[in-house]
């Protein structure tokens, strides 16, 4: 049953944003599940501020790489990079963006949450990435009623973020409420 998930999607947004963090998370959960998994990621300039993309493919698929028009979704951490790497989603896919404004996009299913000002109000600037992605879990996961929605829950990526920060109880908790303050949004 599980092995029938096919899934590409996009995680783009900008170096010191935990684009590569969200990746694995989604990565080791789609592991948990018993999932195949590919990821690939890209760097622009190598410091803070430049854009980092990366690939994830759940199912079974030959190359990391996603070629455009074939990702089901794209998690974008900052408004901007959507327009980037608008290329690569499927003209029936779902886009998660971090925008303070409602973006419309033609042919595909957009969701956005001002990531940032939640981070602004759990007092954890750097937790935009966790929040986005529990925003996703919320508004793209199973019977969200979206094309092809993302192969994991809330549930999943709880676990995995316990397992990852075990021995850190602060960065776990901080961790688990920035996920949770997205999915409540």
């Amino acid at each position: 049953m599980p092995h029938s998930i096919q899934q590409q999607m996009i995680i783009s947004g900008v170096g010191g944003q935990g684009v590569l963090f969200v990746t694995r998370l989604l990565a080791e959960a789609a592991i948990r599940k018993g999932l195949p998994v590919f990821t690939s990621e890209t760097h622009g300039m190598a410091q803070r501020g430049g854009t980092v993309l990366s690939h994830l493919k759940v199912g079974h698929y030959s190359s990391p790489l996603i070629r455009p028009s074939e990702a089901h979704g794209i998690l974008a951490l900052k408004a901007e990079n959507m327009a980037q790497h608008r290329a690569y989603l499927k003209p029936d896919g779902w886009a998660v963006i971090n925008s303070p404004d409602k973006l419309v996009e033609e042919n595909i299913t957009c969701f956005c949450v001002d990531a940032d000002k939640s981070a602004r109000t759990i007092e954890n600037t750097r937790a935009v990435n966790l929040i986005t992605l529990g925003f996703a879990l919320s508004v793209v996961g199973e019977g969200c009623g979206v094309t092809n929605p993302l192969f994991c829950s809330l549930e999943d990526i709880l676990e995995v973020l316990e397992e990852r920060s075990k021995d850190r109880k602060a960065l776990l908790e901080a961790s688990i409420q920035a996920v949770k303050a997205g999915f409540d949004h």
